[in-house]
């Protein structure tokens, strides 16, 4: 009677996080190669024999080409022949309502390409992605959705480890019994058992936040499009003092204070850093209206709490490791949607059957 109960769980919520797992599966496992498969969007560069311009002549260069543009945030070259990346609201792309990507040539600082955010499927496809796996591009709601289909998932595999528990070992110790046709979705769900509960646990606790109160209030803001000041005082003199202090520590984008009263933002990672930090995101420097040092927030100043977080993230998107993990990522990342497939299939030739 109890295992019959399980399975009509089992059923149901494979059944009803089906095309969630599967979406969710295949656009993951792509996610995992982001960076590399952004490339190909991205303007080539032909490096010239010459140093980087600096980050004041980009942003200033950006101020001259687009009169009027509120400048968010900039993201430095990673290798010679990367770009200089710039984010602005600019009146001459959806009103200033949507953000646009500007690409800079890093040794003579023209422009190579603009293109827009996570709503420019044509020319920013994995930004598009990335939004879509987030929230389905559906705002608050999708974000719910996200949260209770990652519950759902997360209440699959319990029942599902539960019903097949006894097949484990014969599937890993590969018993030619359990090596059927028509056992495949109990194989992947075997191999792909840890992974695919890594995942749903790392989902949920990501998502978390849609259960709580504070979600559901009324977002009443608009964006409304405000000219950048000019930069208070050079960033590359205040990010050679940066690295005077602390010389492990690298930059990769920075997010420009819009009045003299906020702070410049300088986010990277220092190599003394864990490796299952983030390498981009998990230090922040933050400077003031001088250019001096208002405060930092390293990932060892923060709190257990916010700590786990930035684990919790790295482990849910693989990107703690270098081409290896990622191939490994994405191979197990894939098998959420052969688990939702071959699932629907032996429910609909049971159907059938019956």
């Amino acid at each position: 009677m109890m295992k019959r109960f399980i399975y009509l769980i089992h059923l149901t919520t494979g059944l009803v996080s089906g095309l969630f797992i599967l979406l969710m599966s295949f656009s993951g496992a792509a996610l995992v190669f982001n960076d590399e498969l952004d490339m190909v969007q991205q303007p080539l560069v032909k490096p010239w024999p010459f140093k980087n311009i600096s980050v004041d002549s980009g942003y200033h260069i950006i101020q001259n080409k687009f009169a009027g543009a509120q400048i968010n945030n900039c993201m430095l070259p990673e290798k010679t022949n990367s770009p200089f990346s710039f984010f602005i609201y600019d009146s001459s792309y959806i009103k200033g309502t949507k953000v646009m990507q500007v690409f800079l040539h890093p040794q003579t600082g023209a422009v190579l390409n603009t293109r827009g955010g996570s709503d420019d499927v044509r020319n920013n496809f994995m930004s598009w992605l990335s939004k879509f796996h987030n929230s389905f591009h559906l705002g608050k709601t999708g974000e719910w959705l996200l949260g209770f289909f990652a519950l759902v998932f997360l209440l699959s595999i319990i029942t599902g480890l539960i019903l097949f528990r006894k097949n484990i070992v014969a599937v890993l110790l590969f018993k030619k019994a359990v090596y059927k046709r028509n056992n495949l979705h109990q194989l992947i769900g075997v191999y792909a058992l840890l992974f695919n509960l890594m995942i749903a646990v790392t989902g949920f606790w990501m998502q978390r936040y849609v259960f709580k109160k504070e979600f559901y209030a009324l977002d009443n803001y608009v964006r409304v499009l405000k000219a950048s000041p000019a930069l208070p005082f050079s960033f590359d003199a205040a990010y050679s003092d940066i690295q005077k202090k602390y010389p492990d520590f690298t930059a990769h984008v920075i997010y420009f204070a819009q009045n003299n009263a906020g702070k410049t933002a300088v986010y990277g990672s220092r190599a003394s850093n864990a490796y299952i930090h983030s390498k981009k995101f998990a230090d922040a420097i933050f400077l003031d209206s001088s250019g001096g040092i208002a405060k930092t927030r390293f990932i060892n100043e923060i709190s257990a709490d916010d700590r786990y977080d930035v684990i919790n993230s790295q482990l849910h998107m693989g990107n703690f490791g270098g081409a290896g993990i990622k191939i490994i990522y994405f191979v197990f990342g894939l098998t959420g949607g052969l688990l939702s497939i071959t699932g629907f299939l032996m429910w609909w030739k049971r159907r059938r059957e019956n």
